[in-house]
């Protein structure tokens, strides 16, 4: 049983293989977290069970949390190595996130806002925190690890 993603391929790329690791890292100029590839192993993105953050600070989002979409694989159209123009790169070009790591989960704002592995601290070796830019594009740390991330996320509250 999937623990993580809920049913359905939509974002979700191809099976994840090594070789697509390592080329994604060497076009990203960077090493992925493996817990990140761990998540991944599991299902290569897709729509998490769990999509808010709680945050203590306001976002543009709400004034107590952020929610995301969806994490993004590797591969495919939606895979953060893509050139399809869903890709990280392709992201923090059109949208003018800070040049600071890798954008890993599609957002309900359709990009107004993102989630991003980042790599500042740690060097494009190191282990990222992770960082939620809002639309002042100021990256705020939310997590110290992907692992972290993970862990906060909680489900959506139902609608009223």
């Amino acid at each position: 049983m999937n623990e993580l993603f809920e049913d359905g391929d939509f974002y979700t790329g191809p099976p994840l293989s090594v070789d697509m690791i390592s080329r994604a890292e060497q076009a990203l100029g960077l090493r992925l977290p493996s817990n990140y590839v761990a998540a991944l192993s599991e299902k290569n993105g897709g729509v998490l069970k769990r999509r808010r953050f709680p945050t203590k600070f306001a976002t543009s989002w709400a004034v107590d949390h952020f929610e995301i979409r969806a994490l993004l694989g590797i591969g495919g159209k939606w895979g953060i190595d893509s050139s399809s123009g869903l890709g990280s790169a392709d992201l923090i070009a059109e949208w003018g996130y800070p040049e600071i790591g890798v954008v890993i989960c599609d957002m309900p704002s359709g990009g107004h806002d993102a989630v991003m592995l980042d790599y500042s601290e740690s060097g494009p070796a190191g282990e990222p925190s992770v960082a939620y830019i809002d639309e002042d594009r100021v990256p705020r740390k939310v997590a110290g690890s992907f692992e972290e991330f993970l862990s906060r996320l909680v489900p959506c509250s139902p609608p009223i």
